[in-house]
């Protein structure tokens, strides 16, 4: 086939690119469902409590993820501002995973831990209390929201379905784990918890 042939046929340079980029994003992505690090969770990694899987869907509900990324990359710079790099295997139990590059705030994936339940209370409550140049719009409602109870054991059990590894005491649990709890408990829950299988520093 004549390289003029293609450049003339838009159709079919169409086509040949299509097939082109399919072979090399098969060649790129195949052998990662291969591989132990980007299948198999890292040592003391534990599925979501049923407080915080409720967290991580009001988190998404909110839009948290679209001004922070939970994605550390392994430069200089932003391991010694957000800790150890992200890797694959701590966030195998997420469905969605909750990776990307959008940085409006900080990267959230090793907050866990670094600020106290009563500073994310405020932080969400009423963002300018705690960081007075902060942007970030405030969640009042999510203090009075209570979480609805019946649908956590259908959350737990949808996500057994997706391969976290829950057992039928944990279904069993989830709704008296989260019964009478505000979604601004389980969004505090879920900050906590993210990025503590892996020291930060």
């Amino acid at each position: 086939m004549s390289h003029a042939k293609v450049e003339k046929n838009v159709g079919l340079m169409i086509i040949l690119v299509i097939i082109v980029i399919s072979f090399g994003g098969l060649v790129e992505i195949v052998p990662l469902f291969f591989l132990k690090d980007t299948t198999e969770p890292v040592q003391g990694l534990k599925p979501y409590t049923a407080l915080q899987l409720e967290g991580r869907d009001i988190y998404v509900r909110e839009g948290c993820y679209v001004c922070h990324s939970q994605m550390i990359r392994p430069f200089r710079a932003e391991t010694e501002r957000y800790g150890h790099y992200s890797v694959a295997g701590e966030f195998v139990y997420d469905h969605p995973f909750q990776w990307g590059s959008k940085r409006t705030g900080p990267d959230l994936a090793r907050v866990g831990g670094r600020y106290s339940d009563d500073w994310h209370r405020v932080h969400l409550t009423n963002p300018r209390l705690v960081v007075p140049e902060s942007n970030m719009p405030a969640f009042p409602w999510l203090e009075k929201n209570i979480l609805d109870d019946k649908m956590t054991p259908k959350k737990v059990r949808a996500m057994r379905t997706l391969g976290v590894p829950y057992t039928d005491a944990d279904i069993a649990a989830a709704s008296e784990a989260v019964k009478d709890k505000s979604e601004l408990d389980a969004l505090v829950a879920y900050l906590q918890v993210m990025g503590t299988s892996i020291k930060s520093r």
